[in-house]
C-alpha cells in the first residue's frame, strides 16, 4: 500500500521520527536566549539617559542640605536644652528664697543650704574639665556626647519633682561635670561642618577625594557662616528660658515693689554684693504643687525632645575611620595633647579673652540684672531685662558675618569697645531703688550689652575656627581649653559675689584691656610670621590585627605587617617633642613634613631620622 503526500514512510517500529516543527522549537529557544541575554546587557549596561555628573552633583547637593540640617538640629537641641536649664534654675531659686515657701512647703529642709550647695556643684566641678573631656569626646564621639550631656541636663530637670539633698546636689554636680564636654563637643561640631561643606562643595579637588589637609584658609566663610548661625539660635535660651517667670511666676505670684524693696537703699554702683536690704518674702501668695508639677513635666518634654534632636537629626562629625584613628592615639596622649596645646603662643594669647568670655555673660545675667534691674525696677521685671539682652544677642550675632569682607579683629575688637564704655557708665551709674524712670536706660544696657555679648561670643568661637581649620584632629583640644578657661572665669564670678560692685566693674575691665593687648600681639606676631608651636599628634595604632584598615598606601596592609624597626622609627619620631609649625609652610605640612624641632636634639634627631630613611630606600633598590 502506498503512502500518500502528506504521510510519512515508517520502515520500522523503533525508529525515531524528529517531530516536523522541532527545527522551529530550537529557533524559538535560541531567540529566547538572545532575548534575555539583550535585555541583561541592556540592564546591566550603560543606560542612555543617565548622566553621572549629574548623579554626582545631585549626591552632594543633598549632602549639603544634610550639613545645614545638621548644623540647625544642633543649634536648636543647645537652645532647647539651656532654656529649660535656666529657667527651671532661676524658678527653683526664687522659689527658695522665699521663706513662706521653705517653711510651709518642706519645713526643716534648708532648701537655701542645699541651693547653696547646687551652686557650688554647677561652677566648681569645671575646673577639673580639663582632665576628662578629650577623654570623653574621643571614647563616646562628637554627636554621642552632645547626646549624652543633654541627658544629664534633662536628670536635673527631673529631680525637680522630688526636691531633697540627695536629688538636687548630685544632678547639679552632674551638670557641672557636663558643662565643658558639652560646650568641647558643640564647638567641635559647628567647624566640622563647616569642613565637611567644604568638601562637598569642592568634591572634585585632589586634596578632597585623597582626604588630605584642606589648603590654608579654604573652609574660612563656612566657619563664619555657621558660628554665625549657631549663635543667632542659641542666643534665643536666654529669651524661651524667662516664659516660666513670665507666665507662671508674674504678678500674680510676686509682691509688688514697695514690700520687695521697702529695705532696699541704694542700687547699682554702690552696692555691695548683690542686693543688700532685699526682703525675705517675695511671693505674695504659693503656686500650688500642681501647677509645679505641669511646668516641671514641659521642661521635661522639651529636654527630651532635645535628646531626640540630637541623637536622630545630627550627622556624624567624623567618619567612622577618623573616628578610630582619633582614639587609637593612645589612651594617655589623649590626656597630655590638652595641656601640650597650651604651648601654641596663640591659645596663650587668647586666653584672657577666653576668661572675660565667661565674665561677661555671667554679670549681665546675674550681677547687672540684679544689682541694677531688679533693684531699681524689681523681681516682676526681671524677665523683661533678660529677654531683651537675649534678643539682643541674638540678632547681633549675624554682624559677624561682616567677617566674610572684614578682617577677623574687628567682630572681637568692637565688641571689646561696647563693653569698655558699658563697663565705665556702670561705674558710674546708681540708680535709686524701686525707680520706674531709670526702665528705659536701663533696657538700652542690656540691649547694648547684648550687642557685645554676640560679637564676643562669635568673634572668639569663629577666630578659633579658623585658626585651626586646618587641624580636625586638634578641634576638641582648642575647644577644651577655650571652655575650661571659661569655666575658671565661671567660677571666679561664684566665688565674688559679696564683693562691691565697683570691684567687680575694675576687674571686668582690667580682663578686657588684658585680653585686647594680648590679641594684639598675637596680630602681630601672626602677621610678622613668627613660628608657632603645636605638639605632634601620633600616629594611629590598631590593635586589632585582624583589621584591614583603609590607608593610602596600602589598603590590605595591618598593624601585625610592619616590621619591628619600622615600630621603633615611629615611636622615635612621635614621642612628647613639639613642633614649630611656620604660616607659609602649608604646603609641606600637607605632605607630612615640619619645618623643624624645638630643640637642637630634636632636629638631629629628625636628620637622623631622614638618613636612615635613605638608607633603608637605597638598600631596597639595590636588592631589585
Amino acid at each position: 500500500m502506498e503512502a500518500t503526500g502528506d504521510e510519512a514512510l515508517i520502515p520500522h517500529d523503533d525508529q525515531f521520527v524528529v517531530p516536523p516543527n522541532g527545527n522551529v522549537n530550537e529557533m524559538l529557544n535560541v531567540d529566547h536566549e538572545d532575548n534575555m541575554q539583550g535585555q541583561m546587557e541592556e540592564f546591566l549596561g550603560p543606560q542612555a539617559d543617565y548622566n553621572e555628573e549629574e548623579e554626582e552633583k545631585k549626591y552632594y547637593r543633598r549632602k549639603r542640605l544634610g550639613i545645614i540640617k545638621n548644623v540647625v538640629a544642633a543649634s536648636i537641641g543647645a537652645m532647647i536644652v539651656y532654656s529649660v536649664y535656666m529657667g527651671l534654675l532661676q524658678m527653683q531659686l526664687i522659689l527658695h528664697y522665699d521663706t513662706t515657701y521653705r517653711e510651709v512647703k518642706y519645713s526643716n529642709l534648708g532648701l537655701q543650704d542645699i541651693d547653696q550647695k547646687m551652686l557650688m556643684g554647677i561652677n566648681v566641678t569645671p575646673i577639673i574639665g580639663l582632665l576628662y573631656t578629650p577623654l570623653l569626646i574621643r571614647f563616646l564621639g562628637t554627636k554621642w556626647m552632645m547626646f549624652l550631656a543633654s541627658g544629664i541636663y534633662a536628670l536635673f530637670v527631673s529631680t525637680n519633682y522630688w526636691e531633697r539633698y540627695y536629688t538636687l546636689v548630685p544632678s547639679a554636680v552632674a551638670i557641672g561635670v557636663a558643662i565643658v564636654p558639652l560646650w568641647a563637643s558643640l564647638g567641635n561640631y559647628i567647624t566640622r561642618m563647616a569642613q565637611q561643606y567644604y568638601e562637598c562643595v569642592n568634591y572634585k579637588e585632589e586634596h578632597v577625594q585623597e582626604q588630605k589637609k584642606l589648603p590654608k584658609g579654604a573652609c574660612h566663610s563656612y566657619i563664619i557662616v555657621f558660628q554665625s548661625v549657631f549663635n543667632i539660635i542659641f542666643n534665643l535660651s536666654f529669651v524661651f528660658a524667662e516664659f516660666p517667670m513670665a507666665f507662671v511666676l508674674n504678678s500674680a505670684y510676686l509682691h509688688d515693689n514697695s514690700h520687695v524693696l521697702a529695705q532696699v537703699k541704694h542700687c547699682g554702683a554702690k552696692v555691695t554684693g548683690l542686693i543688700p536690704g532685699f526682703n525675705n518674702t517675695v511671693l505674695k501668695k504659693l503656686p500650688s504643687s500642681m501647677l509645679l508639677i505641669q511646668v516641671e513635666s514641659v521642661l521635661m518634654g522639651f529636654a527630651f525632645l532635645s535628646m531626640i534632636i540630637f541623637l536622630g537629626l545630627c550627622g556624624a562629625a567624623y567618619r567612622p575611620t577618623e573616628e578610630i584613628d582619633l582614639r587609637s592615639i593612645g589612651w594617655g596622649n589623649i590626656f597630655q595633647l590638652p595641656f601640650k596645646h597650651l604651648r601654641d603662643y596663640r591659645l596663650r594669647l587668647l586666653c584672657p579673652f577666653f576668661i572675660y568670655s565667661g565674665f561677661e555673660t555671667l554679670f549681665a545675667i546675674s550681677g547687672f540684672t540684679l544689682s541694677y534691674g531688679v533693684c531699681a525696677l524689681g523681681l516682676n521685671k526681671l524677665w523683661l531685662l533678660i529677654v531683651v539682652y537675649g534678643l539682643s544677642a541674638s540678632i547681633f550675632s549675624s554682624l559677624s558675618l561682616s567677617l566674610l569682607r572684614l578682617p577677623r579683629w574687628v567682630c572681637l575688637i568692637s565688641g571689646a569697645f561696647v563693653h569698655g564704655v558699658l563697663v565705665v557708665v556702670l561705674m558710674a551709674f546708681s540708680p535709686e531703688p524701686n525707680r520706674f524712670k531709670y526702665e528705659g536706660p536701663l533696657l538700652v544696657i542690656s540691649a547694648l550689652w547684648g550687642l557685645g555679648t554676640a560679637l564676643n561670643k562669635t568673634g572668639v568661637s569663629t577666630l578659633l575656627g579658623m585658626l585651626y581649620a586646618e587641624e580636625k584632629e586638634r578641634l576638641d583640644f582648642v575647644y577644651t581649653i577655650y571652655h575650661w578657661w571659661q569655666a575658671i572665669a565661671i567660677f571666679i564670678v561664684y566665688l565674688w559675689y559679696g564683693l562691691p560692685m565697683r570691684a567687680k566693674l575694675s576687674i571686668l575691665l582690667v580682663t578686657l584691656l588684658l585680653a585686647c593687648c594680648c590679641y594684639w600681639v598675637m596680630e602681630r606676631r601672626l602677621a610678622k610670621r613668627v613660628p608657632f608651636r603645636l605638639p605632634r599628634i601620633p600616629r594611629p595604632r590598631h590593635k586589632v590585627k585582624g583589621y584591614r584598615y583603609l590607608e593610602e598606601d596600602n589598603s590590605d596592609e595591618s598593624d601585625s605587617e610592619r616590621s619591628e624597626e619600622d615600630d621603633r622609627e615611629d615611636e622615635r619620631k612621635e614621642d612628647d617633642c613639639d613642633v614649630v609649625q611656620n604660616l607659609d609652610g602649608e604646603e609641606r605640612d600637607q605632605e607630612g613634613w615640619y619645618q623643624g624641632a624645638n630643640s637642637p636634639r630634636a632636629r638631629r634627631r629628625g636628620a637622623e631620622g631622614r638618613g636612615q630613611d635613605d638608607a633603608r630606600v637605597n638598600e631596597r633598590d639595590g636588592e631589585i
